[in-house]
């Protein structure tokens, strides 16, 4: 528990504590609010655990902070935050195609049975997921938030779900900000929640159709960057089932970092994924975009209220906690 003692964490937790009668987005009450696991498990700070077991990971592999946000994402957009990709099964969503390179599961279990030794079955692997990301985000250089918990777990996980409702690399962008809008985010939400690929990286058959055969031309997609191209058609050589991966940030030194020089680099036709660069080209995003790229601390300061939004998809404040695991209910 030293590492919950750093002053990361201590300036983290002092302004939570200064704001836990906060803002909702309606759904609060007794059961579901920023700081709701408050004296319920004794004298441990619940989120501290969290964010201390999030931070030992990111020192190891900075990584974490791209596998964190992606997991809440790939959580909440299918049957809500409900902690129902984490559940093990022959068909469960974890097992979904979309699914496959997710990571991050290892870190959700550690939290989860740290916790459990001091209270069991009262902190939700739904809420372990929302607090990992929020730690994430932070770690990776955007302004600290707050978020609701009191979630409850989730116990139907189908990998049908996941395939039918993960947007694709190449979604086209009025889809894209539909479906977003269905789970109550605004174009600007999305933008920014998009803009999370500033981390992370996506495998070659994500893009590979755009460096030699877009919309079936033969050609590359003409809205790309010839360094740009060069430099992934050596990642993925044609006509080769590659297992290679390229940043999504191709900013040097940045792939890491919750920053704008994503918005930086579509603008400059330099984005890996279809949808990514689209954002800078369709009028409904590219003054977000522009915006983002001008001011560096606009991306860190709406991504934490864009990512609280997304943890309040299909919230369940009535039902089960998991005890002891994440991987299955009781």
């Amino acid at each position: 528990m030293a590492s919950a003692t750093s002053s990361t964490v201590v300036l983290a937790l002092g302004l939570l504590f200064m704001t836990l009668v906060g803002e909702c987005y309606g759904q609060c009450g007794d059961n579901f609010r920023v700081g709701y696991y408050q004296e319920k498990c004794g004298k441990v700070d619940v989120e501290a655990i969290v964010f201390a077991i999030v931070k030992k990971h990111y020192i190891d592999d900075a990584g974490t902070i791209a596998d964190l946000v992606r997991l809440q994402f790939h959580d909440c957009f299918v049957r809500g935050c409900d902690a129902s990709i984490l559940l093990d099964g022959e068909d469960a969503e974890k097992t979904a195609r979309p699914n496959l390179s997710v990571s991050g599961y290892d870190i959700i279990e550690e939290a989860k049975v740290a916790l459990d030794k001091y209270c069991p079955g009262i902190v939700s692997c739904a809420d372990i997921v929302v607090l990992a990301a929020r730690a994430a985000t932070f770690l990776g250089g955007a302004d600290w938030y707050y978020v609701e918990t009191g979630r409850k777990d989730g116990r139907i996980s189908i990998a049908e779900d996941a395939k039918n409702g993960l947007p694709g690399a190449r979604i086209p962008i009025p889809a894209a900000v539909k479906l977003f809008a269905d789970f109550g985010l605004d174009t600007e939400d999305f933008v920014y929640l998009l803009g999370c690929h500033t981390v992370g990286t996506a495998h070659c058959a994500n893009f590979q159709d755009r460096l030699y055969n877009f919309g079936d031309s033969g050609k590359p997609d003409p809205t790309m960057a010839p360094k740009l191209l060069s430099s992934l058609q050596k990642t993925c050589p044609r006509n080769v089932n590659s297992g290679n991966q390229a940043f999504l940030d191709q900013t040097k030194g940045s792939e890491n970092k919750m920053d704008n020089a994503f918005f930086k680099r579509i603008l400059e036709g330099e984005g890996v994924l279809e949808v990514d660069q689209n954002l800078a080209l369709h009028p409904l995003t590219r003054s977000i975009v522009v915006r983002a790229a001008n001011d560096e601390n606009i991306f860190k300061a709406k991504i934490g209220p864009a990512m609280r939004k997304m943890g309040l998809i299909g919230v369940l404040t009535e039902g089960e906690v998991r005890v002891g695991t994440c991987k299955k209910t009781l």
